[in-house]
Order: C-alpha cells, then sequence, then structure tokens
C-alpha cells in the first residue's frame, strides 16, 4: 500500500504564545487523531522549535556547512509529521484533513519507495 507523508506546517509563534492551554489542547486532538487512524497510522513526532534546528548544507566546493536555524525564514514552520498508509492520494488528503492544525495547514507528500520502478 502507498505511503504518504503528512507535513504539520504552523506558525509556531501563535502556537508557542498560547500556552499550557493550547499545547494541551493539541495533544488531546493529535491523541483522538491517532486513534481514529490507527489502522493507517505508520509513526509519527512533533519536532522542537526552530530555534533548536541546525542546517547542514555543501557549498558550491563540496564544503561543508553548518549554520544555526531553519534552512529559510517563514511565518510557518514544520511542527511535526505523520507517516501514513493510503490507498491512494485521495484517502491520503482525507486522512490529511483531520489532523489537528489550528495554526497552519498539513502538505501530503507520496514517499517514493526506492522498491519502485
Amino acid at each position: 500500500m502507498p505511503e504518504y507523508l503528512l507535513l504539520i506546517h504552523h506558525d509556531e509563534q501563535t502556537y508557542l504564545a498560547g500556552g499550557p492551554a493550547v499545547y494541551e489542547r493539541m495533544r488531546r486532538e493529535h491523541q483522538e487523531f491517532m486513534a481514529a487512524h490507527a489502522d493507517r497510522l505508520r509513526g509519527g513526532n512533533e519536532l522542537r522549535p526552530v530555534s533548536t534546528a541546525t542546517m547542514v548544507r555543501h557549498d558550491a566546493h563540496g564544503n561543508t556547512v553548518i549554520t544555526d536555524g531553519v534552512f529559510a525564514e517563514s511565518k510557518e514552520v514544520l511542527g511535526g509529521y505523520y507517516l501514513i498508509e493510503a490507498t491512494d492520494l485521495d484517502e491520503a488528503i482525507r486522512i490529511a484533513a483531520a489532523v489537528p492544525s489550528p495554526f497552519g495547514g498539513v502538505e501530503v507528500r507520496p514517499i517514493h519507495s526506492h522498491d519502485e520502478p
């Protein structure tokens, strides 16, 4: 069965400013989502804030360049993900629509298996 990565983008500052009440609500809503889609869910996690990110790149000469923070600054950042199995993109979109994401949205990306041609 095809796999899809559901990338949860959100406005991190708005989320963090909500405090414990928002965090608890989101935790509860994600637990409900995971229970409702347990048969399709293959993994997932919340990411730490972008202030903890480290970027590893290579310059034009092949040298490794390490910088603090995310690659590009934007209002919405990657906050977490779910790996799911779905029969097709339509089912993956239906599952993504149920992901709690009040501060942003969910990107649906098909996984390319290296076993596929």
